[in-house]
């Protein structure tokens, strides 16, 4: 999950749903506002999480991206078709767990086409996966209960299906034709560096001087001066590497930081707003001090739509 705009993340696991642990905005980003865990003792830091483990899975994620990106980018392609398999099985069983019944053959296995069609065929192999997919996702849900049973919440769930389709798969998919571009691992090295830099302004920013809540009721601990951290250093992150990694004009470079940093934070707050409506802190517990992987994917899939269109458009 990005870090984009947070003064300090949403709190430890209480007992209480993320409705029960939203603080008063006066008190955003003050110390006092960040409460105990459920076992009586104080989360890691101000973020209210380990940080540690965070820095830790962090750096030792985004060292590995950047080996695989200069000197084995077509690796990244199974990298991302790992990763959103997982993500959308995170968010499958979050769903079921809220009752909403989302088909889970078909998300995964259609989410892996469109990720792989988009190697050989391009967008035209994504458009058409995705297509494919959608189809089944509904035929599936009209049967999945046998065929003399009524299907109950049907329309909510494949709407919500195809939307998880949309959501990860689709949107993660223009990490792979971007791959393809001239420089392509270049310009995913630079997409990510944006949104790490969107991610670390934030947060700096966010827990030194973050005192106005952006949407408290959303994700309350989250802060203007935090947006203002990221859109800086995401800027300044747009500038050098467009320039120095890309020999592009720096001025696609503050178009593109200003575009991730939007959309970055967007992606953000549409995961939280959907953790709040299940009434969950996170998606998944496979990285320590993160989450789950969707948990880290929330801002970085609508910023990989968002730099391949202006990428492709400008370059």
């Amino acid at each position: 999950m990005s870090d984009g705009t947070i003064v300090a993340e949403e709190t430890a696991a209480t007992g209480k749903t993320p409705e029960d642990a939203i603080v008063p905005p006066a008190k955003a980003g003050a110390e006092s506002a960040v409460p105990e865990n459920g076992e009586g003792k104080p989360p890691a830091s101000k973020a209210g999480r380990n940080l540690p483990a965070a820095l830790a899975v962090g750096f030792g994620l985004g060292l590995s991206l950047i080996a695989i990106l200069l000197w084995a980018p077509k690796v990244l392609v199974g990298v991302i078709a790992v990763a959103i398999a997982v993500a959308t099985w995170e968010v499958a069983k979050r769903l079921r767990e809220a009752d909403v019944l989302v088909p889970r053959i078909p998300l995964l296995i259609g989410g892996q086409a469109v990720v792989w069609l988009a190697w050989p065929s391009g967008p035209q192999g994504v458009l058409g996966a995705f297509g494919a997919t959608a189809l089944t996702i509904m035929v599936w849900r009209l049967f999945d209960h046998g065929l003399r049973a009524t299907p109950r919440n049907y329309l909510r769930d494949t709407a919500i299906a195809v939307f998880v389709l949309a959501w990860i798969p689709l949107l993660a998919a223009f990490a792979v034709l971007m791959l393809q571009e001239d420089k392509g691992n270049l310009r995913v090295l630079t997409f990510m560096i944006l949104v790490v830099c969107s991610d670390v302004g934030g947060y700096v920013a966010g827990v030194l001087f973050g005192k106005h809540p952006m949407v408290p009721h959303i994700s309350p601990k989250k802060s203007w001066e935090g947006f203002s951290g990221s859109l800086v250093f995401c800027v300044i992150g747009g500038l050098l590497t467009v320039t120095l990694l890309l020999q592009a004009n720096s001025m696609i470079g503050v178009l593109l930081g200003v575009g991730l940093v939007l959309v970055a934070t967007s992606g953000d707050l549409i995961e939280s707003q959907i953790k709040r409506e299940l009434g969950i802190k996170d998606m998944g517990t496979l990285l320590p001090g993160h989450g789950g992987i969707m948990d880290r994917l929330d801002s970085m899939l609508p910023s990989a739509f968002v730099a391949w269109l202006v990428l492709t458009a400008l370059l």
